[in-house]
């Protein structure tokens, strides 16, 4: 059940993930060259099901893909790995401008986080859970 419908345009809320994009350290944003990074509305029934979620719950944001901690040198992905950030379900949960901004700042570090490998618990554990 939402508790909040703040909305942002949609150009403000792409800025807004470039931006988040951009404060991953340096060093850390060079392993991002081949991922592909999207604002999308919603999850689709689909993938809530593949993902073992119910269509009423909500979902943020979700990397799909082979995190580089599973990687073979030997056999590269065959295609980039992408994340989906959710707009309208961000949007849904939070009540002002200040709180979509720190939810999708987090949404965007945890997605990327599980590129490197990082577990949902992990993650959870330094505040991006």
């Amino acid at each position: 059940m939402p508790r909040g419908r703040y909305r942002m345009g949609e150009a403000d809320f792409a800025r807004v993930v470039n931006q988040a994009i951009a404060r991953i350290p340096a060093e850390l944003r060079a392993c991002l060259d081949n991922i592909v990074i999207t604002v999308q509305d919603r999850p689709s029934a689909d993938l809530l099901a593949d993902l073992g979620l119910e269509p009423d719950e909500p979902l943020f944001g979700v990397y799909l893909g082979v995190p580089l901690t599973e990687r073979s040198a030997m056999a590269p992905p065959l295609y980039p790995d992408t994340i989906h950030i959710f707009k309208e379900e961000l949007e849904d949960w939070c009540v002002s401008r200040e709180e979509l901004l720190e939810e999708i700042e987090i949404t965007v570090v945890h997605e990327i986080a599980h590129l490197f490998g990082f577990t949902d618990e992990y993650l959870a554990q330094l505040g991006y859970g």
